[in-house]
């Protein structure tokens, strides 16, 4: 069988990627633009792809394809429906990101919380020592003890999440999906979260039905001035409405791993306001601590193995 690897490049150069077992052709690129996959997945049996995209136009042009193996959770790019009527399997991976995302979602909550790039800057500019004394208070500083964190997203990450925030003595809510009722006592109305929450942190899918679910509408009854925190996906904040309501002091600041254009363009909402000290923008890294990209390998490698022995693990299309 002929395995074809789109982009390499989004493991890391350390992580070690084995080979599957069986006997067959791996052909791989480091990068592989939207216009580069027909042709490099033509004759391909199984394709292992992270964000280069399998579109249906596409997949109607690949008859030897029988397998996709997403080295992701999010399955976004490709077009599963497709997959299902043609007959190709397509699975994802799972679970490896409980300890990876919510570390960087608290490390920004803590970036944010304390101030901590804009004291690192004044230190840097000279401004300890125009002080005069052994510290100074020239940006906020809040526990994050005694604070509500609003969840959106009750997954096994959404969950994590929670378990940090209690050992911080937050007090952790997970938000009922919007314009949903009737999901039971495990969840607090939507409207609850947004109104009451210090921080807000963003741990869902994105679908038709989640995207921009927090949007002007959402921002202008942010009453406690919240921290907005995003490492789920682009597109569940309606960006511009995001830097409007910074500006509009409806929110104390936000932390975003993910945008809805990744890398952004120059004319991002986002690029615009990234010198101040309330925003920390991370380029999608959330995931990448070096023990969960070797985990997101193994599960990959894992389900092209399972396909090859008549196995459908993690199927999207069973």
């Amino acid at each position: 069988m002929k395995v074809v690897f789109l982009d390499r490049s989004t493991m890391g150069p350390e992580i070690e990627l084995t080979r599957p077992t069986f006997e067959h052709e791996w052909v791989e690129y480091d990068k592989t633009s939207p216009e580069e996959v027909l042709e490099r997945c033509i004759g391909a049996h199984i394709v292992i792809s992270n964000k280069a995209p399998l579109r249906a136009e596409t997949l109607a042009q690949l008859p030897d394809l029988k397998m996709i193996s997403v080295a992701a959770t999010g399955y976004d790019i490709v077009d599963v429906d497709a997959c299902r009527k043609q007959g190709v399997q397509v699975s994802n991976v799972r679970g490896y990101a409980i300890h990876t995302v919510p570390e960087h979602t608290f490390a920004l909550i803590l970036g944010l919380r304390r101030s901590i790039k804009a004291y690192v800057d004044d230190v840097i500019a000279g401004e300890w020592q125009r002080s005069g004394q052994f510290c100074f208070f020239n940006h906020p500083v809040k526990d994050l003890a005694g604070s509500r964190l609003g969840i959106i997203g009750e997954g096994a990450i959404g969950q994590s999440v929670a378990s940090i925030g209690r050992a911080f003595g937050m007090e952790p809510v997970f938000a009922a999906h919007k314009n949903v009722s009737g999901l039971g006592p495990l969840y607090t109305p939507w409207d609850e979260v947004i109104e009451t929450s210090d921080v807000i942190s963003i741990h869902a899918p994105l679908t038709p039905k989640t995207r921009h679910c927090i949007d002007a509408a959402e921002f202008s009854r942010m009453k406690n001035k919240p921290l907005i925190i995003n490492t789920a996906r682009g597109g569940l904040v309606d960006e511009q409405a995001l830097v409007d309501a910074l500006h509009a002091g409806h929110i104390s600041g936000f932390g975003f791993d993910v945008l809805t254009a990744e890398p952004p363009a120059p004319d991002n909402p986002l690029m615009s306001v990234l010198d101040r000290p309330d925003v920390l923008v991370t380029p999608h890294i959330a995931w990448a601590s070096q023990q969960a990209r070797q985990e997101v390998w193994r599960q990959t490698v894992a389900h092209v193995n399972g396909f090859a022995k008549g196995e459908a693990l993690n199927s999207l299309t069973s």
